[in-house]
C-alpha cells in the first residue's frame, strides 16, 4: 500500500502532463492534416516557409502554387501551413 502511495504523485503528474500537453498537440495535429486534406484549386494558402500563394494545380501528395508575379512552384501537401480565406 505504501508502495502505491509513493507511485501516486508521479502517476497524477503522467495524467497531468498528458492532458496539458499531448492531447492538446494531437488534436491540433489532426485539424492540420485534416485541412490539408481538403486543399482545393484556388484556395490562398501559406507555406511552413512563409510563402504566400494560390493552389494552381493539385497532384497526388502535392500542389502547384501560383505566387503574384505569375511564378508556379511545386510543394508538397505537408508544407502548407495555413488556409487563408478566399476574400
Amino acid at each position: 500500500m505504501q508502495t502505491l502511495m509513493g507511485l501516486l504523485p508521479i502517476i497524477l503528474m503522467f495524467v497531468i502532463f498528458y492532458f496539458l500537453l499531448i492531447r492538446p498537440q494531437q488534436k491540433k495535429q489532426k485539424q492540420v492534416q485534416q485541412m490539408q486534406t481538403e486543399l482545393e484549386k484556388g484556395d490562398r494558402i501559406i507555406t511552413i516557409g512563409g510563402m504566400h500563394g494560390t493552389i494552381h494545380a493539385i497532384e497526388d501528395n502535392s500542389l502547384v502554387i501560383s505566387v503574384q508575379d505569375g511564378t508556379q512552384m511545386k510543394f508538397d501537401r505537408s508544407s502548407v501551413r495555413e488556409k487563408l480565406n478566399k476574400d
